[in-house]
Parts: C-alpha cells; structure tokens; sequence
C-alpha cells in the first residue's frame, strides 16, 4: 500500500497524470452541472451561480490541473478551488452516509457518487502543497465559501438533501459552515508545512 501512495505522489506534477486528472476532472466536472438541471431550473437566475455547489469545486480544480500544465500558478484560483473541492466532497459523502443512517434507500448512484467525491477530497489535499497561497487569496476564498454557505441556507438554494433529512436543515446547515472553516484551515495548515519545508 506503501508503494502506491509513493507512486501517486511523486505522478502529481507528470503532464500524463496532470492530463488524466484533467479529463476525469472535466467529465465529471459536465455530469455534476448536469446533475444540478432541476434544481437550477427551479432556482432566480440571480442566485444560479451559487447552486451547483461540487460541480463549481471540481471546475474550479480542473482549471487549476490546466494552469499547472501551461506552466502556470494563480494563487487565487488554487485556494478557490482547494477550499471547496475539498469541502464539497467531504460535504457529499457526508450527507450521503447521514441519509442511509436515517434510513434512507442504498442506490448504486449514491455508491458513485461517494467515490467520486472522496476522490475530490483527496486530490484537493494531495495537490494542497503545490499551491502559491498568502493571507489574500485564502481570504478572497473564505469569504466566497461562506457567502456561499449563507445564500445555501439563508436563500434556501442548498443542493437537495436526501428527504430522510429536510427535518435537520439547519443542523445540516451549521454542519457546512463547520466544515467550510476546517476546509479552509486544512488547505491553509498543509500549504503552509509544506512551505515552510521548503525555506
């Protein structure tokens, strides 16, 4: 196991990897927009950008894996898209696994859905040591993922939930405040070791 996790993180900076990275990325970056369709339909056109909350994460991320192909670093489009790819899978597969503990039906989609996400966290983390991050860019992305955070729950624009848990929405949406200030605080905690190591 040893020697796959070595394997992985020393691929991370190869253009064939950055390039596979990319298309998945990309792919399911198109089926999450897709995913959103009923949901943006039903929503004010002023607040359709805040909706497709993952989607916009892995987006985000595919942009950054592009820059780092043509050579490039943008600091704030890295903390954007570390911040809340990184949160949104971990906010994915969380509520998942709360509705089937609610008793909510176990689908195959659900199954994807949770490695596909996971995924998302993890390539934001893995990726976390490469980013050119200061106090402005992490900032700017704060204030994007809780302006988020408060349209999500305060507009009532929050991606669906599973029925299993309507009645907890508010627990859910203090849940996703927490998480986006530990997402924030991860992103920030790694980059910097990472840094600091090499100074």
């Amino acid at each position: 196991m040893i020697w796959i996790w070595e394997w992985i993180r020393h691929s991370l900076k190869k253009r064939w990897f950055l390039w596979t990275l990319f298309v998945v990325n990309l792919l399911g970056t198109i089926y999450g927009f897709i995913w959103y369709g009923n949901q943006l339909a039903e929503t004010p056109a002023f607040l359709t950008p805040f909706v497709p909350d993952s989607p916009t994460g892995s987006g985000l991320f595919t942009l950054v894996l592009l820059t780092y192909l043509l050579g490039r670093h943008i600091p704030v489009l890295e903390a954007l898209a570390g911040i809340t790819n990184f949160k949104y899978g971990v906010w994915a597969v969380c509520i998942i696994l709360a509705g089937w503990m609610m008793g909510n039906e176990v689908r195959w989609t659900d199954v994807m859905l949770i490695i596909s996400h996971s995924g998302m966290a993890v390539e934001s983390v893995l990726y976390a040591r490469f980013y050119k991050l200061s106090l402005l860019p992490v900032g700017i992305a704060a204030l994007w993922t809780l302006n988020n955070d408060f349209l999500d729950y305060v507009m009532n624009i929050h991606p669906w939930l599973p029925s299993v848990l309507d009645p907890y929405e508010g627990f859910v949406g203090l849940f996703t405040v927490l998480l986006s200030l530990i997402s924030i605080s991860v992103i920030w905690f790694i980059n910097s070791k990472y840094t600091i190591n090499k100074v």
